[in-house]
């Protein structure tokens, strides 16, 4: 038998949900729109958080994992999204270590994942 949380996270779960799968959505969408029909060459995206982080829509999809974790309030939520955020920050920093690679003016002060700090 589980037991009631103490405290109801269900709303801002939601809230916090909607904002994630939303602002992932935006940013992949800015992702589509960087190359023309048949085009091969890679370009910085410029617009959305990507003036701040190499990977904005990988920090919107933990936000909507921890907003799902926030909901269920459970053990397995919360390791899935721990396990998710892990792995996604290590996505963004090789993402950051290629860009700074492939372009020689990519400004190095943009962060991998979290504004300001990571």
């Amino acid at each position: 038998e589980l037991l009631e949380p103490w405290i109801d996270l269900k709303y801002p779960g939601i809230v916090l949900f909607l904002i994630g799968i939303s602002g992932n959505f935006y940013h992949h969408f800015l992702l589509s729109k960087l190359r023309t029909k048949g085009s091969k060459d890679y370009k910085v995206p410029k617009r959305g958080l990507f003036e701040l982080v190499i990977c904005p829509h990988y920090l919107f999809e933990i936000l909507g994992f921890l907003g799902i974790s926030l909901i269920s309030q459970t053990l397995y939520s919360f390791s899935t999204t721990l396990g998710t955020a892990l792995y996604l920050m290590g996505r963004s920093y090789a993402a950051k270590r290629w860009y700074i690679s492939k372009f020689e003016d990519f400004p190095k002060e943009v962060n991998a994942l979290i504004p300001y700090v990571f």
